[in-house]
């Protein structure tokens, strides 16, 4: 939503607000947004004008019409409460005195009302106000029962607030550890990273000051054969060969008697070349066992 603000203060959580300087820093950034703030519309634009007209009555609508032409309000008449004699040149009229006699019948039925509700105000004033005192203390209970609910409501608002900013709280701390130990992690990473490249850099900077490798370089050491002899290894060689081709052979040929010849033929060159003839192998032997 547009101009939706998002408040994220934990005043149950957050620490520091009664620090010294924070509370004037807070009025001093409220004091600078009314300066800058210029409302440009009315907020109430978009409201529809209420419908009075069912409640106005006549009297109402005068006062409107004045207020609205801008006229000034007329004085309370005491005209009801005098009792004028007819004006000097008016004595001889008997419309005028007509008039001052009704005036004062008015007057005589108005001072018989307030003698009547005296008189009815000390016979039935006391349990009328009785009366009135049981009302208002029943009004005053329901509303004081009402204050105590809405009490009640701010204090289970207040404490879900509590709840839900300590859970929050104690959820933002996780975060952040973890947060720390995966930085302080990929830092330690990045450090031993940079520390192999160097490795690698000095190692590859070495080859080139060694030259062009020779071909006694390459034979194979006791690491690389796991402490087994160089005899082991190609007598090992000799008969993984000889069976590969004894096996291409009996996949060709489908002779299996000149196969096994062949096989032979190779295993007997083999011992030839490597120990002059059979002969030469017993002759070992034979020396080994004395």
């Amino acid at each position: 939503m547009a101009g939706e603000v998002i408040v994220d203060a934990l005043p149950y959580i957050d620490h520091g607000y009664d620090d010294v300087g924070v509370r004037e820093s807070a009025l001093a950034m409220v004091e600078e947004e009314c300066r800058r703030y210029r409302p440009t519309k009315n907020y109430l634009d978009h409201l529809p004008l209420p419908a009075t007209s069912p409640f106005e009555t006549p009297l109402m609508v005068n006062e409107f019409e004045r207020i609205q032409n801008r006229l000034p309000m007329e004085t309370l008449s005491m005209k009801r409460y005098e009792l004028p004699p007819p004006p000097s040149g008016k004595l001889g009229e008997v419309s005028a005195w007509q008039e001052a006699i009704e005036n004062s019948m008015a007057q005589l039925e108005h001072q018989c009302v307030r003698s009547l509700n005296l008189e009815l105000l000390l016979d039935y004033g006391t349990e009328a106000w009785k009366s009135y005192l049981e009302v208002f203390t029943a009004m005053q209970a329901k509303a004081q029962l009402q204050l105590q609910q809405l009490k009640k409501d701010i204090q289970d608002v207040n404490w879900q607030r509590k709840q839900a900013q300590t859970l929050a709280g104690e959820r933002l701390r996780s975060l952040d550890a973890h947060w720390v130990l995966l930085v302080s992690k990929n830092y330690e990473i990045e450090t031993e990273c940079v520390e192999l490249e160097k490795l690698v850099q000095a190692a590859l900077e070495h080859i080139k000051t060694l030259g062009p490798t020779n071909a006694n370089d390459t034979a194979p050491t006791p690491e690389h054969t796991n402490g087994h002899a160089e005899e082991d290894i190609s007598e090992s060689n000799g008969n993984i060969n000889s069976n590969s081709s004894a096996s291409a052979s009996a996949s060709g040929d489908g002779d299996g008697d000149g196969d096994v010849e062949n096989v032979e033929d190779v295993r007997g060159a083999d011992g030839d070349a490597n120990g002059d003839g059979d002969g030469d192998d017993a002759a070992e032997d034979e020396s080994s066992n004395e």
